[in-house]
């Protein structure tokens, strides 16, 4: 016997943007929000990948809801590009009401060559202007052109993914590979935590700009997703975090359909932690 889910949470009728909606964790935000009858545009400029989530939402089928996806390519570093982006939703869905920014970079932690390049004084400008143009840029850009749009209709909700990283340095202990000096040791790179961190005081930023235009602007900052990352880091991990496991993939999905819902009708500005923990030690 399934329960109803309280009037708040229901989106149909409502058209939400997931951009990077190819990526993991882009697919189960495009499908929590079908779940709750969204029509939800998959923006991601690998527009394969962008068919492939929507496919999946589509097959799911969402009995009682009306929800549903639609594949959408989006360079989210071209303001002209998501323009056209806008412009085709207005024309062929109809108004955005929900925005998720959720395209990023998430560079993986590997040893390389004779320069550990992961590395602060060897990492490359070139990385540096590319990461923040998809992953701190590109939200604001979709902010500008989403958000504008939302404000002129009063009505609205933005949701910034960030991370754990968001809120603590990464800890580079769980990188380290044996029998390398220091100097060829792999690191996070400074870009994530960076674009992470930016991202939050981007929130608080659209949170009050537009807050008598019923726009709302909220972040939420996942921790590690299990997604077969090898044993000896995934124990390293879980050792550093209370509940003693990563995230499964889809246990974010709750949390995206209450900030993108009327659920949190009264919350704007703020940053939704959920890292098993980690962060309260």
């Amino acid at each position: 016997m399934s329960i109803a889910l309280p009037k708040c949470f229901d989106l149909t009728g409502r058209v939400a943007v997931v951009t990077g909606g190819g990526g993991l964790l882009g697919r189960e935000h495009g499908q929590a929000l079908a779940e709750l009858g969204a029509t939800v545009v998959v923006a991601d400029i690998d527009r394969p990948a962008a068919e492939v989530t929507a496919t999946a939402i589509n097959d799911a089928g969402h009995a009682g809801h009306a929800g549903h996806a639609v594949p959408a390519y989006l360079d989210v570093r071209s303001e002209d590009s998501i323009r056209a982006l806008a412009t085709w939703i207005a024309t062929e869905v109809g108004d955005v009401q929900i925005l998720v920014n959720n395209a990023a970079i998430d560079p993986k932690v590997q040893a390389g060559g004779m320069v550990e390049t992961s590395r602060l004084e060897h990492f490359p400008l070139e990385q540096w202007n590319f990461q923040v143009s998809v992953g701190l840029t590109g939200a604001f850009l979709c902010a500008k052109v989403f958000g504008t749009k939302m404000a002129e209709l009063q009505r609205g909700v933005i949701l910034n993914i960030a991370s754990d990283l968001a809120v603590f340095a990464p800890d580079q202990r769980l990188y380290r590979k044996p029998g390398l000096p220091t100097d060829r040791q792999p690191v996070k790179p400074v870009t994530y935590s960076v674009i992470k961190t930016g991202l939050l005081g981007l929130t608080r930023y659209l949170a009050t700009y537009w807050a008598e235009e019923n726009v709302r602007a909220n972040a939420l900052s996942p921790g590690g997703v299990f997604n077969g990352q090898s044993e000896e880091f995934v124990q390293r991990l879980s050792a550093l975090i209370p509940m003693q496991r990563m995230a499964r993939v889809g246990e974010y999905r709750a949390a995206v359909q209450f900030l993108c819902s009327d659920a949190s009708s009264y919350m704007t500005g703020q940053n939704v932690i959920m890292d098993g923990g980690r962060s309260a030690w």
